[in-house]
């Protein structure tokens, strides 16, 4: 970890507000991950964003607006962001969503396979093609045609909209954990 946690008494009053509004949302939306620490300090991604806020704060905003304008099903949704995270192997990001992911409905192979950067067994096709369109776009590459035309079938032109700046939302949120060695929270066996 190349940064600690802002405990919030430490923050400015703006940045105060930020660390409010995100322990309240991340506590609605993921109660089931530690997001704080022992001193109410946020954890993974969140800490680097406070840190630098003229660049997290610009970067959390966007992250919002992908969960409050969220269509596809949360099971698509995961399966694209641990891709990604398998993908990176961003300790943090992997840690949050095997959690989410698994509260959604994912089988533990699933979630397990996707960790380890895989190809599971037993996606629905529209899980399917989310964890092949963030495989193709991480490793760097153009959607192929056909990739394309299978997923705009499956999840629709605003669907698959929504898949790409998803994924790349949380390769930003990948890249800032690997960066700054974001640590995660050990999780029980």
């Amino acid at each position: 970890m190349r940064i600690i946690p802002l405990p919030p008494d430490a923050l400015s009053p703006e940045l105060r507000f930020v660390h409010d509004e995100i322990a309240g949302l991340v506590s609605a939306s993921q109660g089931q991950v530690k997001m704080l620490d022992e001193q109410g300090a946020l954890l993974g991604p969140f800490a680097p964003m406070l840190h630098y806020p003229q660049f997290g704060v610009p970067a959390l905003s966007f992250l919002r607006t992908l969960d409050t304008h969220a269509t596809l099903p949360k099971t698509v949704r995961e399966v694209a962001i641990l891709a990604v995270g398998g993908l990176f192997g961003a300790k943090f990001e992997l840690y949050a969503h095997e959690i989410m992911a698994e509260a959604f409905g994912l089988s533990l192979d699933v979630i397990a396979s996707l960790a380890a950067a895989g190809l599971p067994n037993g996606l629905t096709q529209q899980e399917a093609i989310a964890r092949d369109i963030a495989k193709c776009l991480v490793k760097g590459r153009i959607v192929p045609d056909s990739t394309y035309n299978h997923a705009v079938n499956l999840l629709g032109r605003e669907g698959v909209a929504e898949l790409y700046f998803l994924i790349g939302g949380y390769s930003l949120i990948a890249i800032i954990l690997n960066g700054f060695d974001m640590p995660a929270p050990e999780k029980p066996i």
